[in-house]
């Protein structure tokens, strides 16, 4: 038993190296089959591809280049445009902003005017108010005493002319407002007539107009009392021609 266990395992031995070397022929078989197969001008073919040398393969870089530079232009000019573009929009908010500027300014100005205007209405206005509030002056002579007693008769609505006044004024005392007759009938009487028109104080009194000082001599005074007295007897001052 032993015996043939050992020719058993002897025999499955030999059997394994027996199927390498089988694999091995038989490939070899293959391989000589395939070669067999081909044609020799096929082979010689064959051997001439593989011997003959790799041919070296030349790059250009023109068109690479060109290619580039097309890019870089395109880039540049897209470059371009927006600068311009970026101008334009500047300009034109530079442009607004002039315009917006020169009518503001504009309208400085005319508000300028328009308050100088008003400040020059205003100061018109109160000279104006001034002019009025202030009281007329008049020169302290014949011509301004009777230009002064003018303005009152007026007031009072008492008619009378500068040179219907002016006129009796120079017949009765020549001007001189502290004048007194002492030797007519009135003088007899003991009311001498006194002042510039030459009025007795009975006259006077009654004829005083108010606004005047109640001062027979007081040149103003006597003009006007005596006018409104003419007034009242003759119509105006300007109808007196004598002694009245």
């Amino acid at each position: 038993m032993s015996k043939n266990f050992l020719i058993r395992g002897r025999s499955l031995a030999l059997t394994r190296h027996h199927k390498i070397a089988a694999a091995g022929v038989a490939t070899l078989g293959a391989a000589a089959i395939g070669f067999s197969a081909i044609p020799s001008n096929a082979s010689t073919a064959t051997t001439t591809e593989v011997a003959a040398p790799t041919a070296k393969v030349a790059y250009s870089t023109e068109q690479i280049k060109g290619v580039h530079a097309s890019i870089t232009d395109q880039m540049a000019g897209a470059s371009l445009q927006a600068e311009q573009i970026a101008a334009k929009k500047q300009a034109a908010a530079e442009a607004a902003a002039k315009k917006e500027a020169a009518a503001a300014a504009a309208e400085a100005k005319a508000e300028k005017a328009r308050q100088a205007k008003e400040a020059a209405s205003r100061a018109a206005e109160r000279a104006q108010v001034k002019k009025a509030a202030a009281p007329k002056s008049y020169s302290d002579n014949l011509d301004g005493w009777i230009r002064e007693s003018l303005d009152i008769l007026k007031k009072h609505g008492i008619p009378g002319s500068y040179e219907g006044i002016h006129r009796n004024i120079m017949r009765e005392s020549s001007g001189n407002p502290k004048a007194i007759n002492l030797w007519d009938i009135n003088a007899q009487n003991g009311i001498p007539s006194k002042g510039l028109l030459q009025v007795i104080p009975p006259t006077f009194d009654a004829y005083h107009v108010p606004g005047t000082p109640k001062d027979i001599y007081d040149p103003v005074a006597n003009i006007t009392a005596a006018c409104n007295y003419a007034a009242d007897k003759y119509g105006t001052m300007d109808n007196v021609d004598s002694a009245y």
